[in-house]
């Protein structure tokens, strides 16, 4: 909170991406964990670094992790540039105050990306409402997958991948 009792706007990362990058997966703004460790998915309890060591080799430290999708030609990224959100669930998230990150700049930047997965519904209904009514992408495919937080338990990590593998291909 900050001094005149209003929740400070969290913001997000720069995206993890090569300029090859093919594939382009989405979550929604880093939760307070990913942001206090300046990391994507720092949460242990979410399954999104075991689903893409499973699908993409990741392993070992956070940078390895990012260069491993890098050399895979997958982008890492959020919706969201910033917003209030108290906490780290995406009910959270106060539209008001949500600012979409520059998709015009990184489809100018990353002309080969051909496929755009949202980590989970959340991430898929922020890009319908701030995204899409200012971005044409003719010929990109997107998906949305089921989200790797550990808030939505109603399906198992092994169910996730499953979805994962059976939409992303690998």
């Amino acid at each position: 909170m900050t001094t005149s009792g209003h929740a400070a706007a969290s913001s997000g990362f720069a995206p993890v991406a090569g300029a090859n990058a093919r594939i382009l997966i989405l979550g929604s703004l880093p939760g307070q964990r990913s942001i206090d460790a300046g990391q994507y998915y720092a949460n242990p309890q979410n399954a999104f670094w075991p689903i893409m060591s499973e699908l993409f080799g990741t392993s070992g430290p956070y940078e390895d992790r990012c260069q491993a999708l890098v050399e895979n030609r997958v982008a890492l990224w959020d919706v969201l540039a910033s917003s209030v959100r108290p906490g780290s669930m995406d009910a959270a998230i106060r539209m008001e105050s949500a600012q979409a990150n520059d998709f015009a700049v990184f489809f100018e930047m990353h002309p080969d990306v051909e496929r755009v997965f949202f980590n989970g519904k959340k991430a898929a209904q922020l890009w319908s409402r701030l995204v899409q009514p200012r971005l044409e992408l003719a010929g990109v495919h997107r998906a949305t997958l089921p989200s790797t937080s550990p808030a939505y338990a109603s399906m198992s990590v092994a169910e996730k991948l499953k979805k994962w593998r059976s939409i992303i291909g690998q």
